[in-house]
């Protein structure tokens, strides 16, 4: 009788671990695909934003100016063409790491594990520091610097700012989606 009691308690807590992991893995996939979509939107918004403008420009005081058309677009700042790199970079991982765990439905094996918790680690570390990076240079361009006496970019090409802008907070989310990926991958970890 009491060797019944401890087999039903055995089997009812292994039945929990078999619910908890598999939860674990109901969360794990729809969180690779939001990573896989915010890292792609954000390389995308942010590569595409482009304005083209007619800038008066005055050489000298006692001329008239000069109009110059001049472009804005991302691949002419390097933090914004980094941030790019990054999310491409992670929208790749994403992908790969996406058909690792379908292949693996079931049976991961603890140096998988391993090495897809430290390729959301850099993942993490990547799409911060392009964020950082990137968001560092369109400060620089909605303000300007008067101590050195950069002038607001963001004045002249307002739109090109518009339409750049929201890669910074799709950056941010996607490395913060990677943080809960990481927590999930240590909590599979024996």
């Amino acid at each position: 009788m009491e060797h019944e009691g401890k087999n039903n308690m055995i089997g009812m807590e292994m039945e929990k671990g078999k619910r908890e992991s598999g939860s674990r893995k109901g969360v794990e996939l729809p969180m690779r695909l939001l990573a896989l979509v915010l890292t792609m939107a954000a390389a995308t918004v942010l590569g595409v934003a482009k304005q083209t403008k007619v800038v008066s420009i005055k050489l000298i005081p006692a001329l008239p100016p000069l109009d110059i058309t001049t472009t804005a677009k991302a691949s002419y700042l390097s933090a914004f063409v980094y941030n790019i790199s990054a999310n491409a970079i992670a929208c790749g991982y994403t992908a790969i790491s996406i058909a690792i765990l379908m292949i693996s439905r079931g049976g991961r094996s603890k140096k998988l594990l391993m090495a897809v918790l430290l390729g959301d680690l850099v993942m993490v570390a990547l799409l911060f520091s392009g964020t950082g990076a990137a968001s560092a240079i369109g400060l620089m361009g909605l303000q300007g610097n008067k101590h050195v006496m950069w002038k607001k970019v963001c004045g002249v090409f307002g739109k090109f700012c518009h339409r750049a802008a929201p890669s910074l907070p799709l950056t941010f989310l996607a490395a913060v989606v990677f943080m809960f990926l990481v927590v999930l991958d240590a909590i599979k970890l024996p």
